[in-house]
């Protein structure tokens, strides 16, 4: 009997948690209405007692055909980010962001050792050889985000019910970061209702495209 009551309370404790959780569906198109890809979009719970699920598995990020892929990682403050060489060519891969200076010796392959990255910011990437490859690593203070998609669009998944900031980074966009937060209240889902409940939509105004040559020489990137 005890333990068939204590499987009906895991099993209750399992479907409350369940229902607990939502999504916030995020949409970002640039001022012409376009949509925006590599979007950064994070939720900061108002109520720090929101359980958290900082998870912090080891990420990657591959250099190929002499350019960083992924172009923005998202990851959490604390993660560990390998970055392997796919190219037949070696690379020199540094930061001079503050939030995280480094720089890795010249090397080819998978040799090159992981960098942690244990403060919130955005850390620029380069090449010591390939003046061209810019990358970006988003370090995230909260474990809510997400990044859009060609299409414009993100979700944030796992979301506890509650209230939270919003905000949106992109690495062209004109305007400071902190101009585009929103207080947004994330509801449960309705299982009954086919369209989410949660959605919030950014409109940003881009920096024009400045055309990139793709030549070798010592590198003349700008770093925050």
């Amino acid at each position: 009997m005890k333990t068939f009551l204590a499987a009906v309370l895991a099993l209750s404790a399992w479907h409350c948690a369940q229902l607990s959780a939502a999504e916030l569906q995020v949409l970002v198109k640039d001022h012409n209405g376009k949509p925006v890809v590599d979007a950064v979009a994070l939720a900061l719970p108002v109520d720090p007692k929101i359980a958290s699920r900082a998870q912090m598995p080891t990420a990657a990020v591959d250099q190929v055909d002499k350019q960083f892929v992924p172009y923005v990682k998202v990851v959490l403050i604390g993660s560990t980010i390998r970055f392997p060489n796919s190219d037949n060519v070696r690379h020199q891969v540094y930061s001079f962001s503050p939030a995280k200076k480094f720089e890795l010796p010249l090397y080819a392959g998978t040799q090159a050792q992981p960098i942690i990255f244990d403060k919130a910011g955005v850390v620029v990437l380069g090449c010591n050889i390939h003046d061209w490859m810019i990358g970006y690593v988003y370090v995230s203070e909260t474990p809510f985000f997400a990044k859009t998609d060609s299409a414009g669009k993100a979700t944030i998944t796992d979301l506890p019910v509650g209230e939270y900031m919003v905000r949106v980074w992109q690495p062209n966009m004109e305007g400071s970061e902190q101009s585009t937060v929103r207080r947004i209240a994330v509801r449960a889902e309705d299982p009954g209702v086919a369209a989410p409940a949660n959605r919030a939509e950014w409109n940003l105004k881009l920096k024009p495209a400045i055309p990139v040559s793709r030549t070798s020489g010592g590198s003349s990137a700008a770093y925050p």
